[in-house]
């Protein structure tokens, strides 16, 4: 990256760090202790600051060096359902409902055809599974207990023991799976 891009970035990231936050270049300045008129020139582009102006700045708004002089990130992006990873483990379909990896976390949308038991692998130890029905009624069998869960229901369970989920419904069920770390 060259100086003038570096300055771009800067510029557009800056000024957006600084709205999605709802801050003034005023309020900004206060809290990093950078003057004013230096945040306006940076936000213009036409400014070479120092190292110290930049690590006050992304102390400030609580961000890396690299996020700062980094293009700015869009503040939403549509994953369209068929861009998310989706697996097939005999007849049920999983999809991931986070696209973005989040180390040790897991969240899933589960769907179940009549009849289908799906037998879940056990997570890292010290895990926490939640799963909650959402269309049909879906059963969980975990740690040698049943609980059938209804629409709306939720159960919490060890998600480092064996489990496995089954649909009770006379069609499709529809789950969600979200494993935490412990």
């Amino acid at each position: 990256m060259d100086q003038a891009e570096a300055a771009h970035n800067l510029a557009r990231t800056l000024v957006q760090l600084r709205e999605v936050r709802g801050l003034t270049q005023q309020q900004l300045a206060q809290l990093s202790g950078v003057p004013r008129p230096t945040i306006a020139t940076l936000e213009s582009g036409g400014a070479n600051p120092t190292l110290s102006v930049l690590v006050r700045l992304g102390a400030a708004l609580q961000v890396t060096l690299d996020e700062l002089l980094s293009p700015p990130r869009a503040s939403a992006r549509l994953y369209r359902a068929g861009e998310l990873p989706e697996r097939t483990r005999g007849e049920a379909r999983l999809r991931a409902l986070v696209p973005d990896a989040i180390p040790g976390i897991i969240v899933e949308r589960m769907a179940l055809p009549q009849g289908v038991r799906l037998v879940g692998v056990p997570h890292k130890p010290g895990t926490r599974e939640y799963l909650t029905c959402e269309l049909g009624r879906i059963e969980l069998v975990a740690s040698g207990a049943s609980y059938e869960l209804d629409p709306g229901d939720v159960v919490v369970f060890r998600g480092d023991q064996r489990h496995s989920y089954r649909n009770l419904a006379k069609g499709e069920t529809v789950a969600y799976s979200v494993v935490l770390p412990g």
